[in-house]
């Protein structure tokens, strides 16, 4: 028997457990937009922030904190926010690549996309990568207020019950 994605989503988790990470050397909590964004969609729609933490884009940082998450039994999901460009100091993509067990290269693809029908030829500039971590799931975004609003209400948020279905079967 087939079944469809709307199908999935009847099936699919209500309230997804999260950590939100933003990436930058310079923000704080008071001055994390795209950070507290996450947090605000996130809660809105009913699902939980386990976890919210600024740390500087340093894959000694970022890659044992990803590690523990991995592990963790009280989280679904960690969606991250910064890092994801190209300059010297971008490393998420690479750190999280080196993490993910599955990868779901249609995240960032779909991201891409949608952020060229706003902003043109410069979302190729975007490194977005997401997938699993064991069964955790893991998703980035660029650290612009704006990108994270595309991200969240246009890929994430419609899609995130069911990505966390999948990832428990």
């Amino acid at each position: 028997m087939t079944t469809t994605p709307d199908e999935h989503k009847v099936d699919a988790p209500r309230r997804i457990r999260c950590a939100v990470i933003t990436l930058s050397d310079t923000r704080t909590l008071e001055t994390d937009t795209g950070g507290q964004t996450i947090v605000d969609r996130l809660t809105e729609v009913g699902h939980e922030v386990v976890h919210r933490e600024i740390i500087p884009d340093d894959p000694t940082l970022l890659r044992p904190l990803l590690e523990r998450f991995r592990d963790a039994a009280n989280l679904d999901c960690v969606l991250l926010t910064g890092g994801t460009g190209i300059s010297a100091r971008d490393q998420t993509f690479e750190t999280v690549s080196g993490l993910l067990t599955r990868s779901l290269p249609g995240y960032g693809e779909l991201f891409r996309m949608l952020s060229y029908q706003e902003i043109g030829a410069a979302a190729m500039l975007s490194r977005a990568t997401g997938g699993l971590m064991g069964n955790t799931l893991l998703l980035t975004m660029p650290g612009s207020r704006a990108a994270v609003c595309l991200a969240m209400d246009r890929v994430i948020l419609p899609e995130l019950g069911h990505l966390i279905r999948e990832a428990r079967r």
